[in-house]
């Protein structure tokens, strides 16, 4: 399989501003590779180097040290090439409010040598492709939020790169919207075999989308692997029991104590939440030591390890609660 993106330690540091402190090394060392044809999600919690990574990858920043290659070319010595091979919608967008939205593409496609005729016939294909037919006429302004997102998805598809970089896709969307939209950046890779490279703070689009996940903190990656076996990474599935009041939880809380592969046990008032390696065999055999105790369950609730769950254990912080900040 063709190798899209290689990286070699590649680093990034600011210099230090006078009077408030030494350098700060944004991105340390990252060794990655992205492979053509994968859809994979870069995450990690605010300062943690994302965002820089991209930029350079994308050629916005020129790295401090390290080697990369983007579609065979050199980030560093063949920058012209890479940013022609690429596609690349910010998170912000792109598109003028007060253009026109069938010229805007087409101008955007002339940018990147494209003949207009070229260009014209790609706007077409990609407006039929993601939903965007019979707007041409329209101006940007005028558009809603997943149509805007869309055309700025369109203005980064139009030059035909075989790599994408999605930075924030559905960010300000409403829930259907982004659904909508993750379904056409599926066909990027489906229908077109785009190679996507996406930041996201949405973990469940992660978990959606994404092939392979890399997690950065700290300026350095820390995890890797498809979303099934990152989540194989926290043992164990979550219980959360409910009894009528703190007593039976007490009582609870020795039984559950003493339960074969029971974990990270913890009591608060009526509620006793626990993990054990396999729930669906063990919760029938929980249940009758917790009645042959004598203690009244009111409520049972089970959880299976999330992309959330394996963020906080690797970084100690939750993504979607450190974005919103």
């Amino acid at each position: 399989m063709t190798t899209i993106i290689t990286t070699n330690e590649l680093s990034k540091t600011y210099p230090g501003k006078r009077g408030r402190g030494g350098p700060v090394e944004a991105v340390r060392s990252v060794d990655l590779e992205v492979a053509g044809g994968e859809i994979v999600g870069f995450l990690g919690p605010n300062g943690a180097g994302k965002t820089t990574t991209l930029r350079m990858l994308t050629t916005l920043l020129e790295p401090t040290a390290g080697e990369a290659t983007v579609n065979g070319f050199d980030l560093r010595r063949d920058a012209v090439n890479v940013r022609r091979s690429i596609g690349y919608v910010a998170q912000a967008g792109s598109s003028y409010p007060l253009a026109i939205v069938g010229e805007e593409i087409v101008d955007h496609a002339r940018l990147y040598g494209v003949e207009r005729s070229v260009a014209q016939a790609r706007t077409t294909a990609l407006f039929a492709k993601l939903n965007l037919a019979g707007m041409e006429k329209r101006a940007v302004k005028t558009l809603s939020g997943g149509q805007r997102r869309r055309l700025d998805i369109a203005m980064g598809l139009v030059n035909e790169p075989p790599l994408v970089f999605l930075d924030e896709p559905t960010t300000g969307l409403d829930p259907q919207s982004r659904a909508n939209l993750w379904e056409h950046i599926r066909s990027l890779r489906d229908d077109l075999g785009t190679t996507v490279f996406l930041t996201t703070h949405y973990l469940e689009e992660a978990d959606a989308l994404c092939d392979r996940i890399l997690v950065i903190d700290q300026g350095r990656i820390v995890a890797e692997g498809t979303p099934e076996a990152l989540k194989r990474r926290i043992s164990g599935d979550g219980v959360t029991l409910t009894f009528d009041d703190a007593a039976q939880a007490a009582s609870a809380t020795t039984v559950a104590g003493a339960f074969p592969g029971a974990q990270d046990l913890a009591t608060e008032g009526s509620t006793v939440r626990f993990r054990v390696p396999d729930v669906g065999r063990a919760i029938p055999s929980l249940l009758r030591e917790l009645d042959a105790s004598g203690v009244h369950l009111t409520d049972v609730e089970v959880r299976r390890p999330t992309l959330d769950d394996v963020f906080l254990s690797l970084t100690g912080r939750s993504l979607r609660d450190d974005s919103a900040a």
